[in-house]
């Protein structure tokens, strides 16, 4: 397996493997295919283009095939620049319990604990997503609250739990 930063040139290959992630399991994003699916050429690029405060990484398998994917930003306004987020993830169904996952967020403590400043890394996972869940528990996430009714798909509300790791 390879994790690197994608860029511009990887656009088709990482919007194929977000919106497979935003049909399967569409209860565990705040966004839709229905929305992502129209994105103009612009705005995918923007999506995955990397800056000082944002990069996304891929995962690929040793047929080069993109197999997952997370994405970091960090905050920008002057008082919480210490702060960044982890959003997007997904591995590709056939892929999970080979430790990609948590390869994609060691690679992504890596890189976001290189930028000066950068303290704390949030996410927020769906409560009962167990497999998620246990993953950053065991990369060292903690359990700092949950948001009830956090997302509402096709009549059901889905609860978030917050999560913080301390770089």
């Amino acid at each position: 397996m390879r994790i690197r930063v994608l860029g511009e040139s990887d656009i088709d290959l990482y919007f194929a493997v977000r919106l497979r992630g935003l049909k399967t399991n569409p209860e565990a994003y705040g966004s839709t295919y229905e929305r992502e699916v129209q994105f103009t050429p612009d705005e995918k690029a923007s999506r995955i283009r990397a800056t000082d405060n944002k990069f996304v990484l891929g995962a690929f398998n040793n047929v080069d095939s993109l197999i997952g994917i997370v994405t970091f930003v960090r905050n920008e306004g002057s008082k919480d620049r210490h702060k960044g987020n982890v959003f997007g993830m997904y591995v590709v169904p056939e892929s999970r319990g080979q430790g990609v996952g948590k390869a994609l967020v060691r690679e992504l403590l890596e890189n976001a604990g290189q930028l000066p400043g950068l303290e704390q890394l949030h996410l927020a996972v769906v409560a009962d997503n167990a497999p998620a869940k246990a993953l950053y528990l065991s990369l060292g996430f903690k359990t700092y609250g949950v948001e009830p009714n956090a997302l509402l798909h096709e009549g059901r509300y889905y609860d978030e739990e917050l999560m913080v790791y301390k770089c």
